[in-house]
């Protein structure tokens, strides 16, 4: 996968994600896709900071591959960014504490209901302190 993928795939994850829930349907399905927009946005990221014909190294190579949003936020070498912005924008704080906690496994937790899913959906995609606006600034 390319770095264009993974921009093509995030951004169509968070349509997928905004049409089910506008449609009041598969909760935990728009859950999981909205997260998983951020996981490709992230590996976008990670992605664009790999060199032609460089061998990568296997502990970061080893954890670009995992579904966590905070490790992949570490690999992507975006913590300081990342620490900056929730310490200068309150909003977008409380937009990545929502984001933060996504897992894959969500797309088995029949719990999720549609205001949880539109939460993060909202979390992920606000113009002005949303996660998805500020990683598009590094991808």
């Amino acid at each position: 996968m390319t770095r264009g993928d993974f921009k093509r795939l995030s951004r169509l994850r968070l349509q997928e994600a905004t049409l089910l829930v506008k449609r009041k349907r598969f909760a935990p399905g728009a859950y999981y896709l909205a997260g998983y927009a951020v996981e490709c946005g992230l590996k976008a990221c990670i992605a664009k900071k790999t060199r032609q014909y460089e061998f990568p190294d296997r502990d970061r190579l080893r954890d670009a591959y995992v579904h966590n949003l905070t490790k992949l936020v570490s690999v992507a070498d975006l913590q300081p960014a990342l620490d900056r912005e929730t310490r200068a924008d309150r909003d977008f704080d409380v937009n990545w504490t929502t984001v933060k906690d996504w897992t894959e496994e969500s797309r088995y937790d029949a719990a999720i209901d549609t205001r949880k899913a539109q939460s993060l959906i909202t979390a992920i995609s606000d113009p002005q302190h949303g996660v998805m606006r500020w990683i598009h600034r590094f991808w």
